[in-house]
């Protein structure tokens, strides 16, 4: 067989090592994010606290986790659809079971093995997931956004593929540091160091202040948890409009409903 000609046979050899770097960085990065994983503190959650406070998708043994097994899906597919990684969670109002909401479905993801997951509590100002979790955070997300400590001091791993960041003291000027240029680079240094598939973002409900419009840049898209009987048609006609404006709806969620599907 001929040889191709020598500059055909040069281009060749050169494209053949730069494909080598590129899978060699690839393995790379792979490798220290998996080490980043690994490098996080332990998260346990005791059965009884989880089934004390309606986390369903915890070990599944409630037939309610298929609700937020159904929403974890069509969320994935949304996301992959679109190339989006980040999620906010709010509300229009305080008492629409957000927060919840959030945790159902980050421990749904962790469910599915080949996506990482990272919640955070960006309820700055009344932070709730360290309550339902029954852990207390050793970090503050204030000191995080504000870049004077690292992901690894607010993150704690359940499992292989679920990474979940607390708050342990309220946040008083929470709308300035959510939109501070330091929250944006410590969210992206995360994102760089972890590289994980899915970010949820657990935000305050949107109606009483300025946090959620604040944090929206830094998100792909929104999800808007409603109560049944609780929230207004003009309440979740306002925020749809807001989040769409500002960002992508990703859906509504109704929240504490009575009653199933049929009933």
């Amino acid at each position: 067989m001929d040889q191709p000609p020598a500059p055909l046979h040069e281009a060749m050899r050169f494209r053949s090592a730069e494909r080598l770097a590129e899978r060699t960085v690839e393995g790379s990065a792979r490798f220290e994010r998996a080490e980043a994983w690994d490098s996080l503190p332990g998260l346990t959650l005791s059965p009884r606290l989880a089934k004390q406070n309606r986390i369903v998708t915890f070990n599944r043994s409630d037939p309610a986790h298929g609700a937020f097994d159904m929403l974890r899906t069509r969320l994935l597919q949304c996301l992959r659809q679109n190339g989006w990684t980040s999620v906010a969670i709010t509300s229009p109002r305080a008492s629409c079971g957000k927060s919840l909401v959030a945790l159902n479905l980050a421990f749904s993801l962790a469910n599915q093995s080949d996506c990482r997951t990272i919640l955070m509590d960006m309820n700055l100002k009344e932070p709730s997931i360290e309550n339902l979790l029954g852990e207390k955070s050793s970090g503050s997300m204030e000191d995080f956004l504000s870049g004077n400590c690292a992901a690894a001091d607010v993150l704690r791993r359940f499992g292989k593929n679920l990474a979940i960041g607390s708050n342990c003291r309220p946040v008083k000027y929470s709308a300035e540091l959510l939109q501070s240029l330091s929250a944006a680079k410590a969210l992206h240094d995360m994102r760089k160091w972890m590289g994980p598939d899915v970010v949820l973002f657990d935000l305050p409900s949107m109606l009483p202040n300025d946090d959620v419009t604040a944090f929206l840049p830094n998100v792909d898209c929104a999800i808007l948890v409603a109560a049944a009987e609780q929230s207004t048609l003009d309440d979740v006609d306002a925020c749809e409009r807001e989040l769409s404006e500002r960002s992508n709806m990703a859906g509504v969620v109704l929240n504490r409903c009575r009653y199933g599907i049929g009933e």
